[in-house]
C-alpha cells in the first residue's frame, strides 16, 4: 500500500482535487480531510486498490456513510503503514550494520587464528620444544573459543531482535487487512482472496459467495444507538466466522453487509452454510450492555451464487446482491439463491 503523495504542478493537483471535491458532493461526502484523501488519491489514479475498492461500491450503488468512508480511509490511506514501515527501515539498518561487524571481526580472528597456527607450525619445524607448542596452541584455541562464543551471543541477540521485527511487520500486515470493528478481512484482503479464489475456480473448481445483511439495521441504529449497532455487526461477524469453513474468507463487505467466499463449494453446499448462518443469528440474544436490557431479536437475509465460467468476480457478487434485495423483497429473514433470481425473472 503506497499512502504517499506526489508533488504535482498545481494545475494538475487543482484539477485533481476539484473532481475530489464534486464527486464527494455527489456521494454526500462530509468533506473532511481524511475523506478529502480518499477521494484525491481515488482519481489521482495512484492507488489501483483503493480504486478497486470505490468503483465495487459504486456499480452495486453502495452508500458512502461514515463507517464506509472510515474504513476506505483505515485501510488504504493511514499512515500508520507508513511510521512502521520506517521504524522497520531503521531497525534493520541498524541491524545489518551489526551483522557486517560481528563478520568483519569473524574474519579478522580466523586471519589472526591462521598466523599464529602457522608460526606453530614454523617453530616445530625449527625445533622448539614440543609441549610450548602444545601450550601455546591450546592458549590460541581458548582465546578462539572465547571469541567465537561473543559472536555468538550476539548473533543470538541480533536473531532475536530480527524476530521481534518480523513479527511486528506480520502484525502490521494483519491489521492492514482486518476490519477494525468486526475482526473480519477488510476489503483490501477480500479482494486479494477473491482474485486467488478465481484463478481456482478457472480450473473448474466450484466457487460461492453468501452476502449478508442486517434487517432493519437503520431502525435499530436509531431506537439504540450506533454504540448498540457496532455490537450487533460483531456479534453477525462472530457468527458468521464460525459457521463458515476454515478454508472460507469472512470479510466485511461495506457498512451492515458481511460476505463469505466459499472455495470448492457449490451453490448447494453454500446454501446450506447461509441457512445454518441465518437460524444462528435468528437465535441469538443481545443484551444492552449499560442496562442489562434484552433487546428485541435480529435477523438478516442471505443472498448466495456461484461462480459462472469466465465471468468477472463484479458479475459474481453483483448476482449475488440482486439475491439478497430478493430477500429482503420476500419478506427478510431468508436465505435466496440466484436459482430463485431466474425464477423471479421467468416470472416477471
Amino acid at each position: 500500500m503506497d499512502s504517499s503523495f506526489d508533488d504535482p504542478d498545481y494545475d494538475y493537483a487543482a484539477s485533481i482535487a476539484g473532481r475530489a471535491m464534486r464527486s464527494m458532493a455527489e456521494q454526500r461526502i462530509a468533506p473532511t480531510p481524511a475523506n478529502f484523501a480518499v477521494w484525491y488519491q481515488y482519481f489521482a489514479g495512484s492507488h489501483d486498490d483503493l480504486r478497486n475498492a470505490i468503483d465495487l461500491l459504486i456499480d452495486h450503488n453502495r452508500p458512502f456513510d461514515a463507517r464506509t468512508n472510515q474504513d476506505l480511509f483505515e485501510t488504504y490511506i493511514a499512515p500508520q503503514a507508513s511510521a512502521v514501515a520506517a521504524d522497520t527501515s531503521e531497525r534493520l539498518q541498524a541491524l545489518m550494520s551489526a551483522a557486517k561487524e560481528f563478520l568483519a571481526t569473524a574474519i579478522a580472528d580466523n586471519h589472526s587464528q591462521m598466523q599464529v597456527i602457522s608460526q606453530v607450525a614454523d617453530q616445530g619445524k625449527a625445533g622448539v620444544d614440543p609441549k610450548a607448542l602444545v601450550a601455546q596452541l591450546m592458549n590460541e584455541l581458548a582465546r578462539a573459543a572465547t571469541r567465537a562464543t561473543r559472536l555468538e551471543e550476539g548473533f543470538a541477540e541480533k536473531t532475536r531482535e530480527l524476530d521481534v521485527i518480523r513479527d511486528s511487520l506480520s502484525r502490521s500486515e494483519e491489521r492492514a487487512r482486518t476490519d477494525t470493528l468486526t475482526g473480519l478481512a477488510n476489503r483490501r484482503a477480500l479482494d486479494e482472496f477473491l482474485r486467488k479464489a478465481q484463478t481456482t475456480a478457472a480450473w473448474g473448481e466450484p466457487l460461492s459467495v453468501l452476502l449478508l445483511d442486517v434487517d432493519h439495521f437503520k431502525v435499530f441504529n436509531d431506537n439504540f444507538g450506533h454504540g448498540v449497532g457496532d455490537q450487533v455487526l460483531r456479534l453477525m461477524a462472530k457468527v458468521l466466522r464460525e459457521k463458515v469453513r476454515a478454508q472460507d474468507l469472512p470479510a466485511r463487505y461495506g457498512g451492515e453487509e458481511l460476505i463469505a467466499v466459499l472455495p470448492d463449494a457449490d451453490l448447494a453446499t453454500c446454501t446450506e452454510i447461509a441457512e445454518r448462518i441465518r437460524r444462528a443469528i435468528a437465535e441469538c440474544r443481545i443484551t444492552r450492555r449499560s442496562t442489562g436490557e434484552t433487546l428485541p431479536n435480529i435477523s438478516v437475509s442471505i443472498g448466495v451464487a456461484q461462480y459462472r465460467m469466465g465471468e468477472a468476480i463484479t458479475d459474481l457478487i453483483e448476482r449475488c446482491d440482486r439475491a439478497l434485495y430478493l430477500a429482503k423483497g420476500g419478506g427478510r429473514n431468508r436465505v435466496v439463491t440466484e436459482i430463485e433470481l431466474d425464477r423471479a425473472g421467468a416470472a416477471g
